[in-house]
């Protein structure tokens, strides 16, 4: 075991110790490591977005709805774009519309379905929100070449558990 005062590293000893070793302990390292990336990344992100009174979540809504052609989407295609439950969406929506990010818009031809569209308010936040992510996206900690890996990796995660 490395013994650089890693307490990932030290709960696999103590793992293996435990007689969990093998897969087991290679499983319970990575889920447990991916969970404390997060949580770091995580960290990060909605430091930056504080200023704009943004979280990740609602940064993700207003970036695809500035990424759209129109400025504007059906909640649903939203959520499911996000991979979010339709009700996470509705609720971002709800907080989006009340700092004015964002209004509700009936659907041109059907009369079923409720748009989402940014304002232009929302639009200048978005960009100005990317730039300051962009920063930490520039530098997430670890070199390039591992970043790539780390994406690949993840992505096989998500491939095999039927993300996509």
């Amino acid at each position: 075991m490395r013994d650089d005062g890693d307490p990932i590293a030290r709960a696999r000893s103590n793992w293996e110790s435990a007689g969990w070793g093998g897969a087991t302990a290679d499983g319970m390292e990575a889920v447990t490591s991916v969970m404390r990336a997060h949580q770091i990344m995580l960290a990060r992100v909605e430091s930056e977005l504080k200023p704009f009174g943004l979280t990740f979540a609602r940064f993700e809504l207003l970036r695809l709805l500035a990424f759209s052609r129109q400025g504007a989407l059906p909640i649903s295609k939203a959520s499911n774009l996000l991979q979010v439950h339709v009700s996470s969406a509705t609720s971002a929506v709800a907080r989006l519309v009340d700092a004015g990010l964002v209004e509700r818009r009936p659907h041109p031809t059907d009369g079923r379905t409720t748009l989402v569209a940014l304002t232009d308010d929302g639009r200048e936040l978005v960009e100005k929100a990317t730039i300051a992510l962009n920063a930490v996206f520039a530098d997430i900690g670890m070199p390039a070449d591992q970043s790539r890996a780390m994406v690949e990796a993840i992505r096989t995660l998500r491939h095999t558990n039927g993300d996509f």
